[in-house]
């Protein structure tokens, strides 16, 4: 079972950013490689450290692991790339966290001090039905991507000699500061064009057509934003691929209506089948489902179907199908409905009656909600 991130870093969900940052820094400078040298136990503590400050060093990252957890990030298949994080990430990401402290991965550098460019990310749109959202789903779309060109070539940057970095040194009131900024001839891959093939761009990068499955977990929503590591853009020279970005659309049924992890029902019944009672196959999830109404069933009574709703994406289990009851009133009657009618207008078998255990519509919503 994946460990929750705020046991990883030793803080509360309470934390604040600074917080989150000053416990990453130190169980990463703990567990760092270089003052673990051969240490694969300390090298996989360090990974998940790392993984566990990507997700709640981000506001907007950390509010969907609260509500939702890891699979708000790694639904089955791997994903969201968490807990595959390798070195070249972890300092590219977050090597400012280390304060030059450490030799070569000092500044934002990867292995060997030299920084690794991040290719940028690409966003596309996945719209699902609710029984795909119900019970997961694997899709597979084209993507465009850029990726470098067959035959060419970079050579290390002369600006930052490699580096990706370029130091400022600026005369402020306080004396001489030295800052380290991206280098503007490489763009911070530490490489340069070298050798172009003729069909690439100014950068070496051509576009292809590629297919990514996206593997969905059960229980997403709308809006939600899932991450395809590695399936972004490329970018010059020894880079990492930038990232797929997958925004959830949720399609509208035609008969069910979702609430969080509850599905609504209407079922509308005539006044003979709620004076008499009658059995119902109404839509769930996965196909209809028999229900049986009771004789004399009031119009706005709600049936609660166990478990027949959306499944939790935490893994919590199943939401519940809420089938609302309609008596549907005629609009027109002929002579002899209308007479029968007329003739029970006084019959106190009609006149409503409610008893003390029948609640009121505001009672009922207010039960849906609590």
């Amino acid at each position: 079972m994946k460990k929750d991130f705020y046991d990883i870093l030793g803080v509360s969900k309470n934390a604040d950013t600074a917080a989150i940052k000053k416990a990453y820094r130190k169980k990463a400078i703990e567990f760092h490689p270089d003052k673990n040298p051969g240490d694969k136990a300390a090298e996989e503590k360090f990974k998940e450290a790392a993984e566990a400050y990507e997700v709640l060093g981000d506001p907007e990252k950390k509010a969907k692991y609260d509500q939702y957890g890891h699979q708000a990030f790694d639904g089955s298949g791997g994903f969201g790339g968490h807990g595959h994080m390798n070195m070249d990430d972890i300092f590219s990401q977050f090597g400012d966290i280390f304060g030059g402290g450490f030799g070569g991965f000092g500044g934002g550098g990867s292995r060997g001090g030299v920084r690794r460019a991040k290719g940028s990310n690409l966003r596309i749109k996945v719209k699902l039905t609710l029984e795909e959202i119900a019970n997961g789903v694997e899709k597979k779309v084209k993507v465009k991507r850029k990726v470098q060109a067959p035959g060419v070539s970079y050579k290390t940057c002369s600006t930052c000699n490699g580096q990706g970095q370029v130091m400022r040194v600026t005369n402020t009131i306080l004396g001489r500061m030295q800052s380290a900024t991206t280098c503007p001839a490489c763009g911070g891959s530490g490489q340069i064009l070298d050798k172009k093939p003729a069909n690439a761009d100014a950068q070496g990068m051509i576009v292809e057509d590629e297919t990514v499955s996206i593997k969905i977990p059960a229980g997403v929503v709308d809006g939600m934003q899932l991450k395809v590591s590695n399936k972004g853009n490329d970018a010059p020279g020894n880079s990492i691929p930038g990232d797929l970005i997958v925004a959830i659309e949720e399609l509208e049924h035609e008969f069910l209506k979702r609430e969080g992890e509850n599905l609504h029902y209407d079922l509308y019944v005539s006044f003979p089948e709620a004076i008499l009672g009658v059995s119902k196959d109404i839509e769930a999830i996965n196909g209809k489902v028999r229900i049986k109404l009771e004789e004399g069933i009031q119009s706005g009574k709600i049936l609660r179907l166990k478990g027949k709703g959306i499944p939790s994406i935490n893994g919590y289990g199943n939401g519940d199908l809420l089938v609302h009851v309609n008596v549907w009133t005629p609009k027109t009657l002929n002579k002899e409905q209308k007479q029968f009618f007329e003739k029970n207008l006084e019959d106190e078998n009609f006149s409503p009656n409610p008893e003390k255990s029948d609640k009121s519509f505001f009672e009922k919503v207010k039960d849906m909600f609590s």
